[in-house]
């Protein structure tokens, strides 16, 4: 993905990999929206793991964007 600010294009380059799962699609939007710089940030302030790659990893595994091993069409076969 590729932005124009001002004068300066800028590339994103965690928006060119595929998502796996649920969890790598919030991962890109937390990258994109600047969630994620304030969750690390405040993450290294109280010296507290946030947690976020284990969510990430859980939610990839239970909602994967496989379609042939998906959790969608396993239920409805």
């Amino acid at each position: 993905m590729v932005v124009l600010r001002g004068n300066h294009l800028l590339k994103f380059n965690f928006m060119t990999n595929k998502s796996k799962g649920l969890g790598d699609s919030i991962e890109k939007f937390t990258k994109a929206t600047g969630i994620k710089k304030v969750v690390d940030t405040v993450s290294k302030a109280t010296g507290k793991d946030c947690g976020c790659g284990a969510r990430k990893n859980a939610l990839n595994k239970k909602f994967p964007y496989n379609p042939n091993g998906s959790w969608l069409s396993q239920r409805f076969r």
